[in-house]
């Protein structure tokens, strides 16, 4: 894992960080971390989001994580970035193949993190690049 820690291309003010995965298991843990340290980095700049912003920015990451690790082969890039009043969670993998949104299902047995992704954001696009795929979700902050 190797983080880094910044403003984004937004503007100076903004508040984001990224970090490189090599893959393996441990990364999903270890992005709910990432995501823990940012939410503190907001706070030291006095944004101050719901009381259930962490734990859905926990479980949104996790479920984008789990899905490069388990969809695509090598690493992947972990990027959130503070976005007017909604953090951006983008997941950027080596996979070509996009997220399957599939129909709800209360029957199915697994296979509902883009359901939970979707319900909880308030966008999630899937953007193609020469070797992979972004995906970013934009969690409201309140």
């Amino acid at each position: 894992m190797t983080p880094a820690h910044g403003p984004d291309a937004a503007g100076a003010s903004a508040v984001s960080t990224a970090v490189e995965f090599r893959g393996g298991s441990a990364m999903i843990p270890a992005s709910r971390d990432v995501v823990h340290g940012f939410v503190a980095r907001l706070a030291a700049t006095g944004v101050e989001p719901a009381d259930s912003f962490l734990d859905a920015a926990r479980l949104v990451t996790s479920e984008l994580v789990t899905n490069a690790l388990r969809h695509a082969p090598g690493p992947c890039r972990l990027r959130l970035t503070l976005v007017d009043d909604r953090v951006e969670i983008a997941v950027s993998d080596t996979g070509d193949g996009f997220p399957t949104f599939l129909p709800r299902d209360p029957q199915r047995v697994g296979r509902h993190g883009l359901e939970i992704v979707t319900r909880l954001c308030d966008e999630v696009v899937t953007r193609p690049h020469a070797k992979g795929k972004t995906v970013c979700a934009r969690l409201p902050l309140r």
